[in-house]
């Protein structure tokens, strides 16, 4: 025999170490997949809330308003519809935003609200 009774602890203590590594690795593998995922709820989440956010906004401010809208709300707008980093939405709001007539605006409107509501995610 090629082992004697001296190595065979050295073989379980190796043997042990290769399973808990093997063990250990699995659940990391395991929590890795587990991060993207959580990372990409994350991410629709705080997506959403932009849109809910910025369509909360676009109602109070221009839907409910009695008079022109001024330039610090149009540019609060602006940039809360770029902090999306939606590029569809960013071009229905820049058809709105270049409507000629009033009945256009409104019909870019819809658009707008429609898409803003498809846009959120469950």
């Amino acid at each position: 025999m090629f082992m004697n009774w001296k190595t065979i602890p050295y073989v379980v203590l190796i043997v042990l170490l290769a399973g808990s590594t093997l063990v250990l690795g699995m659940k990391t593998i395991g929590l890795q997949k587990e991060l993207v995922q959580t990372r990409a709820a994350l991410a629709k989440e705080q997506t959403n809330v932009k849109i809910v956010d910025f369509t909360r906004l676009f109602t109070e401010k221009v839907l409910k308003a009695d008079a022109e809208v001024d330039f610090e709300t149009r540019l609060q707008l602006e940039n809360a519809i770029r902090d999306l980093n939606d590029k569809e939405i960013l071009a229905q709001w820049e058809k709105f935003v270049g409507s000629k007539t009033e009945g256009e605006a409104q019909e870019n409107v819809k658009d707008l609200l429609s898409l803003l509501v498809g846009k959120i995610r469950v």
